[in-house]
């Protein structure tokens, strides 16, 4: 096998560091970029630098953005009485393509997971609290903390660690439904989903 010459070595290496890039992608992703034309690639190193330069997490609901409050805390039309805990930023993004909530977030960046060393205070629970009984006390509490956290045994530790230290301080704690996904068949779901989609169910 020819040996690397350093730099490309260099680019195939900081490629598979990232996630869910193995070493034959980064091989390919390197290579391709050796083909493409130079524009493209200092676009791609200026995207990058810009990255790191020019985004900050938002100082109250820790959503990435580029100014000291990202666009949903700056809207006034958005409901302050209700908030949506996720894990990440890309969970918001999920939720805000569907245009079926309209109120203010929080992103812990991360769940719960003893094993993995993460405990509450490696999140940005405290500050989800600090809000909750900020706004309480300013006469405005929070009607309802909806738990969006992932459908895993991490996400599921999360939210009720979240739902005990709310539980008091917000009008209602509830979690997000989990279940069938539409075009699903029940015969392909998982036990759990199927306990879940058992009690979650409703009216028609």
């Amino acid at each position: 096998m020819p040996i690397l010459v350093e730099p490309v070595a260099r680019l195939v290496e900081a490629f598979s560091r990232l996630p869910g890039i193995g070493p034959k992608t980064a091989q390919r992703l390197t290579y391709h970029l050796l083909r493409a034309p130079e524009a493209e690639a200092r676009s791609l190193a200026a995207a990058l630098i810009a990255v790191k330069e020019e985004v900050v997490l938002c100082e109250r609901c820790h959503n990435i953005s580029d100014t000291p409050l990202c666009a949903i805390c700056r809207d006034p039309s958005r409901d302050q009485t209700r908030v949506c805990v996720v894990e990440e930023p890309l969970d918001l993004v999920a939720l805000e393509r569907t245009g079926e909530f309209r109120g203010l977030y929080h992103v812990l960046h991360g769940a719960i997971s003893p094993i993995d060393g993460i405990g509450p205070d490696r999140l940005r629970i405290r500050e989800l609290l600090d809000r909750a009984v900020a706004a309480r006390d300013a006469g405005g509490s929070w009607e309802e903390v909806i738990l969006a956290t992932n459908p895993t045994l991490e996400g599921e530790a999360t939210a009720m660690y979240l739902g005990e230290r709310l539980d008091g301080i917000v009008g209602s704690v509830t979690r997000i439904a989990r279940g069938i996904p539409v075009g699903g068949d029940l015969e392909y779901a998982d036990d759990v989903t199927l306990v879940r989609a058992l009690q979650g169910r409703r009216e028609l």
